[in-house]
């Protein structure tokens, strides 16, 4: 993929502040995308965008507040005039655990962020997205939602996050079909575990087994955030023109194993390791 593959476009990111969000907007800036950055915290995404320089918005915005999201597109298609891409990426820790443990509080507000975040955002950006015209290969927009490895295989105790994941991949192909002839592509990026800030310090107190996971994986590791936000890129950029509806499983092979984790072998003993994440 060219590295101006986003060159003069406009790109729209949310839960950009930090993780698998800041690195898909440093991957777009990159290819020469404005980006707008949006996340709860405010001054965060304003940080954010001046790391990027001047060319980039930064605002805040609770994706599950319909009215928040319509004035935060408002900003970015006043400031910038179109968008041509927008990543539903933000989204809250789960309330993970048994099932008999749960709140309905906690679950309603997993969906809200995740999956009510991900329509409200999508809905105010295919208004302006219609609206362009569109490119050579008859292209309007194109909008990459996250799922994950969740909304794909069971994982015991993570109901609410697994539901909103579910649903997120059920409406990406919705969505593509529904817009496929207005020339907006929709598409889905499935992470696997993501050696996120977050999973380093859960990793570093003993809450997550990294060993585990990674003998788990058939690559033998978690995925660095660079890595989804390359996913991120292509879906996002031209050279997918000819993809929609489509969910990218990008979990180092963690949906694809259909045998027992012993079918794997042992972790190959000359993988270079960070910490617990043995690297490819």
């Amino acid at each position: 993929m060219s590295a101006a593959a986003m060159e003069g476009r406009v790109a729209l990111v949310t839960g950009a502040a930090d993780g698998i969000g800041w690195a898909a907007a440093r991957r777009l800036a990159a290819q020469g995308g404005r980006l707008a950055l949006l996340d709860l915290r405010a001054d965060a995404a304003r940080t954010r965008a001046a790391e990027l320089g001047a060319a980039h918005l930064g605002l805040g915005c609770d994706v599950a507040d319909a009215d928040a999201v319509r004035a935060a597109v408002q900003a970015v298609q006043a400031r910038f005039g179109r968008i041509d891409a927008l990543v539903n990426n933000a989204g809250i820790a789960e309330q993970a655990g048994s099932t008999l443990e749960q709140t309905a509080e906690g679950f309603d507000r997993v969906l809200a962020v995740h999956l009510r975040g991900t329509f409200l955002v999508t809905q105010a950006v295919l208004a302006v997205m219609r609206g362009q015209p569109r490119d050579a290969r008859g292209c309007r927009g194109a909008i990459v939602n996250l799922g994950s490895i969740a909304g794909l295989g069971g994982i015991p105790g993570r109901n609410a996050y697994s539901a909103a994941k579910a649903g997120v991949l059920g409406m990406t192909r919705a969505l593509a079909a529904e817009w496929a002839r207005e020339g907006i592509r929709v598409n889905a990026v499935a992470p696997g575990y993501v050696r996120t800030a977050l999973v380093a310090q859960l990793v570093a107190r003993g809450a997550l087994d990294g060993r585990a996971l990674a003998a788990r994986t058939p690559l033998g590791r978690m995925a660095e955030p660079d890595e989804i936000a390359d996913a991120i890129a292509f879906l996002a950029s031209p050279a997918a023109s000819y993809v929609t509806g489509a969910t990218l499983a990008a979990d180092g092979g963690w949906s694809a194993l259909g045998a027992p984790e012993a079918a794997l072998g042992p972790l190959p003993g000359d993988l270079p390791t960070t910490g617990d994440n043995p690297s490819c």
